[in-house]
């Protein structure tokens, strides 16, 4: 017990004391000890008045003057208000530091709440979109932001890349917006200025695509003259073999000619393929018997055709993609080796894997495989005759197909490339069982 209650305790004593003296002396015991009590009463309704008043007006009014067990409560109050202050500067300063923070940042933060709903963005938020600080704010973003790829990635709530969009506010932008999401269904966007670095890779693709253009004709020039020289009897028989290596050079560039222009083809398209029904089976038939005719081929190729469904696509981008796989696969697994394509559906789309036994690649290269001209051994790749353009076509052939690729391989033992295309893409009821599998 705190001395504040004992020298209530006492005190309320002493008054009951009183009472009964005084009764006891004047006589109407019941009288004295109602009056007492009923002072004593008055007093703590007092001091509960002038407690409430200073917690109403507490912060112009100074703290009661009380004694007892009041004191305690206007000394814990008094404390409390302090520690309850205190922390209220410190959360007020942090919050400061954090907007001079982030206006501070180059990119753009805008915080949403379940709704989507604007609640804080920042300086460069307001000039990146044109938000205007008290009109937009507790509107929805996706009214605000009407361009077409931002609404549909909203809408497939698949966040893990960010989408970019042109943006027409302070002239023509490109900006790369990223949702995180965090808390209670509260959402953190993320806008960047990509302007320059998108007219950079615009540039860099033209020039690629124009040099790719131009170098054709004299490249088609030169293997002529060397084909009709090869197959000249009279030549030097010395030149015989320089011939040959030129050949096989001019032949190497023409098909990295090739591959940059159908990439920079690929690339240029923004709309999706067609649906022409592509027979998968027939092609992956057709792919495998090329596979058997060339000299140096791995020993096993198993094709396994679990389903007789067709693709909806371009046929000659999806023959280029399957031919690219297939190709890769041959080059980097060893003639003892095996390789193995898979053609399926099922309730997600429709899959082809191709799997070999081969050198494989390790984890620190796979997510850079899709580049352009990528390679992970660049003397191994020139040797094969790889000009580091094939996944990069993948890439692109599946997504301008809706699919996406699944990249798996470990050091030594193998690698496994699975293209995935989506359920819309199926113009065919899939067959249930495998229907062939050649070995």
């Amino acid at each position: 017990m705190t001395a504040a209650w004992s020298f209530a305790i006492i005190r309320l004593v002493a008054l009951l004391a009183v009472a009964l003296v005084g009764g006891l002396i004047f006589g109407h015991l019941l009288i004295w000890f109602v009056a007492v009590l009923a002072g004593y009463l008055a007093l703590q309704l007092i001091n509960l008045y002038r407690l409430q008043r200073w917690l109403r007006n507490r912060n112009y009014l100074d703290p009661p003057d009380v004694s007892g067990a009041w004191s305690d409560v206007v000394g814990q109050v008094v404390r409390l208000h302090r520690r309850k202050r205190f922390h209220k500067q410190r959360v007020i300063q942090l919050f400061r530091e954090l907007r001079r923070s982030t206006a501070a940042m180059p990119d753009g933060v805008i915080v949403l709440n379940a709704n989507r709903e604007i609640e804080w963005f920042n300086r460069t938020a307001g000039r990146l979109l044109g938000l205007q600080r008290k009109g937009d704010r507790g509107l929805r973003i996706d009214n605000l932001i009407r361009a077409p790829d931002f609404v549909q990635y909203l809408e497939r709530a698949d966040y893990s890349n960010a989408v970019v969009i042109n943006w027409p506010v302070g002239g023509e932008l490109t900006l790369s917006v990223q949702v995180i999401p965090y808390g209670g269904g509260q959402q953190m966007m993320l806008v960047r200025d990509v302007t320059r670095q998108s007219r950079l890779e615009a540039m860099r693709k033209d020039f690629v695509a124009n040099a790719s253009h131009e170098l054709r004709s004299p490249l088609t020039v030169i293997s002529g003259y060397l084909d009709t020289l090869a197959e000249d009897a009279a030549i030097d028989p010395s030149w015989v073999g320089p011939i040959s290596e030129m050949r096989r050079q001019a032949d190497r560039m023409g098909a990295i000619v090739s591959d940059l222009l159908e990439l920079s083809r690929l690339e240029s398209t923004d709309k999706e393929a067609g649906d022409e029904p592509v027979d998968v089976a027939g092609m992956l038939a057709l792919l495998r018997k090329e596979v058997q005719a060339q000299l140096r081929r791995p020993k096993e190729f198993i094709l396994k055709l679990e389903s007789t469904a067709k693709l909806a696509g371009e046929e000659a981008e999806i023959h280029s993609a399957f031919s690219n796989l297939i190709a890769n696969a041959v080059k980097f697994t060893p003639p003892e080796g095996t390789i193995e394509v898979r053609w399926w559906t099922d309730g997600s789309g429709a899959h082809l894997c191709v799997r070999d036994t081969g050198i494989g690649i390790a984890a620190e290269h796979l997510p850079r495989l899709t580049e352009r001209f990528y390679r992970v051994d660049p003397g191994r790749a020139r040797q094969r005759g790889g000009s580091g353009l094939g996944l990069a076509i993948v890439k692109h052939v599946l997504q301008r197909h809706g699919g996406w690729l699944e990249i798996e391989s470990e050091e030594g033992k193998g690698s496994r490339f699975t293209c995935h295309f989506p359920r819309s893409r199926i113009r065919q009821p899939e067959t249930a069982g495998r229907i062939a599998a050649e070995g």
